[in-house]
């Protein structure tokens, strides 16, 4: 019976090493390693010069546009390029602009804009990711009625989509918004005059003067936000009537070209050729807070950000500038292109505190449960006796 009665006195006491062991597991895991970088993807497509982004969460890649070449490409998180669709009904040297993926019905839509020379072409394409990119239409987007052409032509510059597959398409040389059904049928949405109620900034990038309605992002309680590049301002546009209503900032985001929506605590992110802005909102975005400015690399000329899985943000470096400019260097058209995580050192600090915290009860558990099994071990020891 003592003898029994040691044994289990003994193995009490063995239990001690394993919250102690689990402890140093947790804190392991918990806090980061100092080896830990940003997450920088190189990929080589010559000449691709890529504008818009986009993530493909079923198929866990990134996909690209390019500046003439007619093409999607996927880029995995290794750096691996391929070409995904070449449609070659677009008109030659077309533009694949912004890029957003339908997940629930598992296509890709793509913005199509023609330049200077070429004629005025502004269109929506869809593709079917399930066929392999298999295109379902090319939805040309109407002027509208009594625009004078001869002073600027519909520029589709980027596209966002709800859940039963309509598209939203910003004109950002005229200031609205296109709407595209699931079915290819398309239609002006909004032509709000606060659109164009709002001074261009002094400050704003000469070109950037005439880009108006730029990024767009859908948000499933009913409404869209909206950027506009020459003003700097937010509108959230309603999804039935198309009423627009100016967000209030404690800034303008001046140059701003793309957004995106992280879904787990709603963070919107804007970027531009000098910044990227995460903004967060109370109120369903009547008002709405820029808590964060993150310098990014002017050289690489960055278009577009998305929202990778875990909710990482990356950015394009697709130097387009210099593929619409041609200021190529001697060995002629750009090789190489990136895609970047961007890190919000405000966020991380945030992170850290509350790694602190949850080590700060697991510590006190850890005190309150030892407390316990010595006070039972010692009644066991006193039996014993």
């Amino acid at each position: 019976m003592k003898a029994n009665m040691s044994y289990a006195s003994t193995r009490c006491r063995s239990f001690f090493v394993f919250p102690i062991l689990f402890a140093v597991v947790l804190l392991s895991l918990l806090i980061p390693s100092s080896a830990d970088k940003r997450h920088v993807i190189n990929f080589r497509s010559p000449g691709l010069y890529p504008e818009g982004l986009t993530w493909d969460p079923r198929d866990q890649h990134f996909l690209v546009g390019s500046l003439h070449s007619r093409t999607i490409h996927s880029v995995s998180d290794a750096g691996v390029i391929e070409t995904l669709i070449s449609d070659l009904d677009l008109p030659e040297n077309a533009t694949i602009l912004g890029l957003a993926v339908d997940s629930t019905n598992r296509r890709l839509l793509a913005c199509i804009h023609s330049s200077p020379p070429l004629p005025p072409f502004s269109a929506l394409a869809a593709y079917d990711l399930r066929s392999g990119g298999r295109r379902v239409f090319l939805s040309p987007l109407p002027s509208f009625p009594g625009d004078d052409e001869g002073i600027a032509r519909d520029v589709a510059n980027d596209v966002a989509v709800d859940f039963k597959g309509n598209a939203y398409v910003t004109n950002s040389a005229k200031n609205f918004i296109w709407k595209v059904d699931r079915d290819g049928a398309a239609s002006i949405f909004s032509r709000s005059p606060l659109f164009n109620s709002q001074p261009v900034a002094a400050d704003a990038d000469a070109s950037f003067r005439d880009c108006g309605l730029n990024g767009i992002v859908y948000i499933s309680k009913g409404y869209l936000l909206v950027v506009q590049s020459n003003t700097g301002k937010v509108f959230k546009v309603d999804e039935e009537s198309g009423n627009a209503r100016l967000v209030l900032l404690n800034g303008d985001l001046i140059a701003a070209d793309g957004m995106a929506r992280r879904r787990r605590d709603g963070t919107i992110m804007v970027v531009s050729q000098k910044k990227l802005w995460l903004l967060k909102s109370q109120d369903s975005w009547s008002e709405g807070v820029v808590y964060d400015e993150i310098d990014l690399d002017l050289e690489g000329f960055p278009t577009a950000v998305t929202v990778a899985e875990r909710d990482r943000i990356y950015v394009l470096y697709g130097r387009v500038m210099e593929g619409i400019m041609g200021s190529y260097k001697e060995e002629g058209p750009r090789e190489w292109f990136g895609i970047e995580e961007v890190w919000s050192e405000k966020e991380g600090g945030e992170d850290k505190i509350w790694l602190y915290v949850l080590i700060g009860f697991g510590f006190a558990y850890f005190c309150f449960w030892r407390f316990q099994m010595k006070k039972l071990i010692t009644n066991m020891d006193k039996k014993i006796t």
